[in-house]
């Protein structure tokens, strides 16, 4: 090899070395949430960084290693977060320091993210959370937890993705999360004028929060129901229609490994039972009823939505569906996962970014919920009281798509007593038909 050539490879190495060393801090964005306040970096590549915070005032700092920030952080909006003020300056050669002054002391923490579908730059993540709660505390579910007496019934609603994650965007840029949320807070609303219910919101603004630690937000908070929202997406637009979805047997199979798995879990309660002091062939039996009878429930709450949905927009699965969904997987509290629609099909991206629609949309989980619970009221609940003593059977009349197992999981009933009381040979039924409901 000549010396030229030499000389010219070396040129050609410390380029691409500088190239991949050097980074650029495209913009910088910040997300408050209950808990936390996320910073996040958009970068031209990856970044070698330290963090650490100081006190006396309280204040983080973020060391990058050859990196320049392009953006004015004087105008990076930081009202109603815990940030008062962000500094940069340089630091040795090459790199820049980043103060963040905060109004209180927190916990800070950080990771990279290589660029994806939605982002397509390097990102690095800080996340400064209040002391205390850097995890979602888990309750133990004590019985005196759920006091009998005319309690409400607790619906945790909780509206997918957020902040740094933004779901699905439609064709004309209407994104998940802000349909989702849209979404969630009619049905607040709803559930808040209707005694006997009390509505949990999960998500109450553009932030991002973990798939389990949505779960257990809502165990905290003792509910009784767990719903959450989001508008589905496809590579083709033709897609479309509504669509509910309860966790599948081989996600409650794994889950219950899990769970039994997790030391922390080892004390909670199911259904008023604690797995502390039982062996591990007790506690997978115990496990195993629960998750079978938190599916049933949210099978016969979600064909009670899905019934109400048909009338609104066009159904993508007319029956309850099932998926492993993290989301879902929660032992002790009946779960579903409500698709509202395609956002990326071009009608429905209209139709959920409509106020009208959205409410809509919320008014009919809002009636199927609230109809199974009327249905099936808890133990020790004012739904509970107000139930009518009588045992008489009911009348039903056959809607469309109705088929006689969702019916027997609706009311609660085994489809063979459903044949029996109304004489019927098989499972077929009609549109129109009146069917006689026993009580159970």
């Amino acid at each position: 090899m000549s010396r030229f050539v030499r000389v010219r490879w070396l040129c050609l190495s410390l380029t691409l070395f500088w190239s991949v060393a050097q980074a650029d801090v495209r913009s910088v964005r910040v997300w408050q949430s209950p808990e936390s306040t996320r910073l996040v970096f958009d970068l031209t590549a990856p970044v070698k960084h330290k963090i650490f915070p100081l006190s006396n005032p309280s204040r983080v700092v973020i060391d990058l290693t050859d990196a320049r920030i392009l953006q004015d952080v004087r105008k990076v909006d930081l009202d109603g977060t815990t940030i008062k003020r962000i500094r940069t300056g340089k630091r040795g050669k090459g790199g820049t320091r980043v103060v963040l002054d905060l109004n209180e002391t927190l916990k800070p923490s950080s990771f990279a993210l290589k660029p994806n579908d939605v982002y397509k730059s390097h990102r690095l993540v800080i996340d400064l959370k209040r002391m205390g709660t850097g995890q979602v505390v888990k309750p133990v579910k004590k019985i005196e937890s759920r006091p009998t007496g005319k309690r409400n019934i607790i619906i945790a609603i909780d509206a997918g993705h957020g902040g740094e994650d933004p779901g699905a965007t439609g064709p004309k840029k209407t994104r998940e999360k802000h349909v989702v949320l849209a979404i969630a807070k009619e049905l607040e609303k709803l559930f808040k004028k209707q005694p006997g219910f009390k509505p949990f919101m999960v998500r109450t603004g553009d932030y991002y929060i973990g798939l389990r630690d949505r779960t257990e937000k809502a165990r905290a908070a003792n509910a009784d129901f767990f719903v959450s929202i989001h508008a589905d997406a496809f590579k083709h637009p033709s897609a479309h229609g509504s669509s509910v979805y309860v966790l599948s047997d081989r996600g409650a199979t794994s889950e219950t490994a899990r769970w039994l798995a997790d030391k922390e879990n080892k004390a909670d309660l199911i259904g008023g039972v604690s797995l502390e002091d039982k062996d591990d062939d007790l506690k997978m039996t115990l496990l195993d009823l629960s998750m079978t009878y938190q599916r049933n429930s949210s099978k016969g709450a979600g064909s009670s939505i899905l019934g109400y949905m048909g009338k609104i927009s066009r159904l993508h699965k007319k029956r309850v569906e099932e998926a492993a969904f993290a989301v879902l997987k929660a032992p002790d509290m009946p779960a579903l996962l409500v698709e509202t629609g395609f956002i990326s099909n071009p009608k429905e991206e209209k139709n959920l970014g409509s106020r009208r629609y959205q409410r809509k949309m919320a008014a009919a989980i809002f009636k199927g919920i609230s109809d199974y619970f009327r249905a099936h009221p808890p133990e020790g609940t004012l739904l509970a009281s107000r139930q009518s003593i009588k045992k008489s059977d009911t009348a039903y009349v056959v809607r469309n798509g109705d088929t006689l197992s969702d019916i027997a999981v609706r009311n609660g009933v085994k489809i063979r007593e459903l044949r029996r009381v109304n004489q019927l040979n098989n499972d077929v039924i009609q549109v129109g038909q009146k069917l006689r409901i026993p009580k159970t």
